[in-house]
């Protein structure tokens, strides 16, 4: 009975079953009388070994029948993400024998397995809504293994995103925000939830893809693993709002009317190509830059201080996935595909283009450096997106770039 325990002894009990020297994060103990009997006793330690290198967890949960071990630490108790709680379940329901009758008894400890994972995500829910400093805590440790359950466990996938929790761009920084807090925050018709992914908060906020996100005040959680990257993906909608990344080209978060008031009043000036112009510099970019490199090349007004992006999110993201699997294979073909280059008409550099490809007609020189500068374009845009694997590569263009500019 939970009511007879004293802390000291959870504790003590803990560092038995664990071989741990420090206090255990969280204790979870609980009876249940349905659908199964059983007793249970979880501790969440306060730090995992695999981020040390020391290899892959094993299970820390033995099953007991009538306080008789039946298996120490068996595979399938809890789902493998869970690996990292420690403890003991009692059931009264369990033949002793149901080691030796593993086959025919597969059912009921499938139902042991649903019963005890609710009631650890259920428990871990609660924490995060009554104590949300320690709760952070246990996530900065353990929020690795919680996106392994979103992409492996579709059962309770739904369950653990809202555990989820990220950096926003319009919160201050190292302040965690739930999916359900960012849903609070925005607009009722915002029916997206946002998120890019970068290396750092400073990378995030200064990409190219968040201008459209600062000018329109729209709110973006910001994430820095490569894991995320699997997660969103897994993930897909959450409290019926479809998850979008920001590197994707239908991203459109501004006000149409006003963007094309604003796009009408540009046109009269020297601001922005006009629409006659824009096209033939994107058909001018797609030839120079050849098939291989894009696949299309076409006008945007997403961006405000960027000349150029790349929004082929869904390969984009399978490269950056590939990179992270094959990053101790030298030898696979990383070729990557062609991309789609969307440019800034009212930017210097591709008006600076637009009058190099009328001189380049007469002048061998100016097409010469207009060629230069549409391939350094084209991998800025990859480096902002993260798909340039050597930007050493880029060191002979730049410095025939620099040459040209003193000329």
């Amino acid at each position: 009975d939970k009511n007879s325990v004293e802390e000291a002894e959870y504790e003590e009990f803990y560092k038995f079953l664990a071989h741990a020297y420090h206090k255990p994060m969280f204790t979870l103990h609980f009876q249940a009388d349905a659908p199964i009997d059983m007793k249970t006793l979880f501790f969440i330690p306060t730090f995992h070994t695999e981020k040390f290198g020391m290899g892959r967890m094993e299970p820390g949960v033995s099953l007991y029948s009538r306080k008789v071990l039946i298996e120490d630490k068996p595979s399938d108790l809890l789902p493998d993400w869970l690996r990292f709680v420690k403890g003991v379940v009692d059931s009264e329901d369990l033949p002793l024998s149901i080691s030796r009758e593993r086959p025919q008894d597969s059912a009921l400890l499938k139902r042991i397995r649903d019963v005890l994972t609710r009631k650890l995500v259920r428990f871990l829910g609660d924490q995060a809504r009554n104590d949300p400093e320690k709760f952070r805590e246990f996530y900065v440790e353990f929020n690795y293994f919680l996106k392994e359950g979103i992409c492996h466990d579709y059962q309770f996938q739904d369950q653990i995103a809202k555990l989820l929790m990220f950096e926003s761009s319009q919160e201050t920084e190292h302040k965690l925000s739930s999916l359900d807090d960012y849903i609070a925050r925005c607009p009722p018709d915002q029916k997206e939830i946002y998120y890019h992914v970068a290396p750092s908060r400073a990378a995030a906020l200064a990409s190219p893809y968040m201008e459209t996100f600062v000018d329109n005040n729209k709110d973006v959680l910001l994430m820095y693993s490569g894991i995320d990257e699997f997660v969103m993906s897994n993930l897909k909608t959450y409290n019926g709002r479809k998850l979008v990344s920001a590197e994707t080209g239908s991203v459109n978060v501004g006000d149409d009317e006003a963007d094309k008031s604003a796009d009408d009043a540009s046109k009269d000036g020297k601001e922005r190509l006009s629409d006659e112009e824009a096209a033939l510099v994107c058909g001018w970019l797609r030839d120079t830059l050849g098939d291989h490199r894009v696949r299309e090349v076409r006008v945007t007004d997403r961006l405000s201080g960027s000349p150029a992006i790349i929004t082929d999110h869904e390969s984009g993201a399978l490269r950056r996935m590939m990179q992270m699997v094959d990053q101790t294979n030298a030898n696979r073909d990383t070729t990557l595909p062609p991309q789609v280059l969307e440019v800034n008409p009212k930017h210097p550099i591709i008006q600076g283009l637009n009058a190099a490809r009328i001189r380049g007609d007469e002048e061998a020189e100016a097409k010469r450096v207009a060629s230069l500068v549409a391939n350094q374009l084209m991998d800025n845009a990859l480096v902002a997106a993260g798909l340039l694997d050597d930007p050493r590569s880029m060191l002979p263009r730049l410095n025939d770039i620099l040459a040209a500019s003193l000329k």
